[in-house]
């Protein structure tokens, strides 16, 4: 009976746990991801302004910011989708998909979509996440279907 209590106790503790909120995580200290689009890796700037939490859901993370290429510079909003998290000694990684879709209806309007990889490191004394790194990789492809370019960006 203790062991049939003991188990139904460690299963509502992981039903009931919860992601703990990073969506500061995603705006990278106010500072723009760097990158590039298209095969001729043409430079390309992604500022998250605004993340938060989805409440229902821990795992989802909404967005917004804007894009920069060239002269182009586009409003975005969206949403982050953490699929897996892997815990480890030294280095732990949370893995992810995204989309984000541009304001506008222009050739140059679209929908930045693909995944992400967030690593760091923990630190036990001071209790602070150190050596972030985190790459989104994935493709932009245009409202109307006509252009699609491979992305990558990441923050510096």
């Amino acid at each position: 009976m203790k062991k049939i209590l003991l188990t139904l106790l460690l299963i509502s503790g992981f039903i009931t746990a919860q992601m703990p909120d990073i969506s500061s995580v995603w705006m990278n200290n106010s500072e723009p991801y760097l990158g590039t689009i298209t095969a001729e890796k043409i430079p390309m700037k992604v500022k998250i302004n605004i993340s938060e939490q989805d409440k229902k859901n821990d795992q989802e993370y909404f967005v917004s910011g804007f894009s920069l290429v060239e002269k182009t510079n586009t409003k975005f909003e969206g949403k982050l989708k953490i699929t897996k998290y892997k815990d480890a000694q030294k280095r732990s990684s949370i893995f992810g998909e995204y989309e984000l879709a541009e304001e506008g209806t222009g050739k140059h309007s679209g929908i930045l979509k693909g995944k992400f990889i967030y690593t760091f490191m923990w630190n036990k004394k001071t209790e602070k996440i150190e050596n972030q790194f985190i790459e989104f990789i994935g493709n932009w492809k245009s409202y109307d279907g006509n252009l699609e370019y491979p992305t990558n960006w990441k923050n510096q």
